[in-house]
């Protein structure tokens, strides 16, 4: 019988019990942003709806908003039947939402805070939570320094013996690595480092933890996984999409900051990574954190670096706005929203490998897709007009959309000539598995009730990210604007030189 993928919800000890949380609740404060409205509100009646939460489960939001219990309840009622993945069903609602509760108040507001730790107390009684609750801070990072002491000065940091105390944050992890460190001293205070979880989605998704089961379940990829095969690595993040709204957050922090120094580094350093001896989060900690610090930035940033700023154009077929004029950027706004890097990995196995990281708004299309680039075979015993057409061999594995692997390879074209073409061999997650993967967030969210922390990234390797960064930076603050670029086309002129004085092009995803 062929063995089955094992989904990410389920009991890995036995494949047929899901991972259901014990008894908990969690406390949300920014219940009124997109994030908590469009995926951590939805995220927790999936889970719910899957089975996958206690009967007694709890959610307290914590607002500003002259709000009672009932108006938080319909928010959240409103968030889940726009934005959740799986039907609504009134029993599973109305479970759920008897453990609804809201408290008004500031982040520097002792009354509101003494109200917090009252209502968590009367859930512990009321819903059977035990005392276990997560703090979500789905808020700017300016307030996490507030909002973690008034925890700390209320006693709702600090669990009694046999309860636990957990705090969620969102990126970014501060805008700099002295910022950073400071935000990890913060909630250090608090929280010791085993009950924080930093959340970047990107972890949560089905085909990027399929990275590390692709290379390491597998001994078809491992024995080519290196500078001896390996020509190059792409690691591209497109939008088709502006800014939106988020001009306030936005502006300021920039392409780089908001994707590369997250997102893209940890996707590199799974690509680039060791094999860790088990899957765990401490195993898996040693050896991104290797990656990391093996990490060496080429000496001329002028030629191996480049950033954009989308100008207007069109766009999914509509004319659009460039960057500038959009609703709350300045005209002469310097933020950067390409960016394009050259990365290397001073270690054995990948010492003269270039990475490429990409990532841009109001590009050709959506895509995010790791491309590992091989080099071509040492010699081919055809004509060169034999294999005019031929490229050289990749595995691309597609993050979103259409979520799967390519792998790409030279082969003989049907006729009497040898003509040698590049094809593509296909899988797709849709079409292999009948079961649909859980949304990022339903798996994360899942894991910081369960306490179970691989997917999170810790406050070193958090570190390291902004150590690699910092110094890209402060190299293009010192190059005036950044260089524009057509809405709807693949970025800027710099970022094709940046490649093209290695021989190489972008891929066209």
């Amino acid at each position: 019988m062929t063995d089955q993928p094992v989904n990410p919800l389920r009991d890995p000890a036995d494949r047929r019990l899901p991972r259901i949380a014990g008894p908990c609740g969690m406390v949300l404060f920014g219940v009124t942003g997109d994030l908590s409205r469009k995926k951590v509100m939805p995220a927790i009646y999936d889970l719910a709806n899957r089975g996958l939460l206690p009967p007694g489960f709890s959610l307290v939001g914590f607002a500003r908003r002259d709000w009672a219990d009932e108006d938080f309840a319909q928010i959240v009622h409103d968030a889940v039947r726009e934005h959740s993945r799986t039907e609504f069903r009134e029993e599973v609602w109305n479970q759920l939402a008897e453990g609804f509760r809201f408290v008004q108040g500031d982040f520097d507001d002792d009354v509101a805070f003494d109200q917090l730790r009252r209502t968590i107390e009367e859930l512990d009684q009321a819903r059977g939570t035990r005392g276990n609750h997560a703090f979500y801070l789905a808020i700017p990072p300016t307030f996490f320094g507030a909002v973690a002491a008034q925890l700390k000065e209320h006693g709702l940091a600090e669990p009694n013996p046999g309860q636990w105390r957990r705090v969620v944050v969102e990126k970014p992890f501060g805008h700099d690595l002295a910022s950073a460190r400071e935000l990890n001293d913060i909630l250090g205070q608090v929280f010791d480092s085993g009950s924080i979880f930093r959340i970047d989605h990107y972890l949560g998704k089905e085909t990027v933890q399929n990275i590390l089961a692709m290379r390491f379940a597998n001994n078809l990829f491992e024995p080519v996984w290196n500078s001896n095969y390996v020509d190059h690595v792409q690691i591209t993040m497109a939008e088709d999409v502006g800014i939106g709204g988020r001009a306030g957050y936005y502006d300021g922090v920039g392409a780089a900051r908001d994707v590369i120094q997250n997102h893209l580094l940890q996707l590199m350093a799974l690509v680039a990574m060791e094999e860790p001896t088990a899957f765990d989060a401490e195993s898996l900690r040693v050896e991104k954190l290797k990656v990391l610090s093996s990490i060496t930035l080429p000496k001329r940033l002028d030629l191996s670096t480049a950033r954009g700023q989308y100008a207007a154009g069109w766009a999914g077929g509509q004319q659009v706005i460039g960057f500038c004029e959009e609703d709350g950027i300045a005209k002469d706004s310097a933020t950067e929203t390409y960016a394009a890097v050259t990365l290397n990995v001073e270690t054995r196995r990948w010492g003269g490998v270039p990475f490429y990281l990409r990532t841009g708004k109001r590009l050709g299309r959506r895509v995010t897709e790791v491309a590992i680039v091989f080099k071509k075979a040492p010699h081919q015993p055809f004509s060169a007009t034999a294999t005019e057409e031929l490229g050289q061999n990749a595995i691309v594995i597609r993050v979103q959309p259409d979520e799967g692997m390519t792998i790409r390879f030279g082969s003989k074209v049907p006729g009497t000539a040898m003509e040698i073409r590049d094809v593509n061999m296909d899988f797709a997650y849709g079409g292999s598995f009948t079961e649909a993967s859980p949304e990022a967030y339903e798996r994360l969210i899942l894991d910081v009730l369960l306490g179970d922390p691989p997917l999170f990234p810790r406050h070193e390797e958090v570190e390291l990210s902004w150590k690699i960064l910092d110094p890209i930076l402060a190299h293009w603050a010192a190059k005036g604007r950044p260089e524009p670029y057509a809405s709807g086309g693949w970025g800027p002129a710099g970022a094709d030189k940046m490649l093209a004085r290695d021989g190489r092009a972008w891929r066209r995803p």
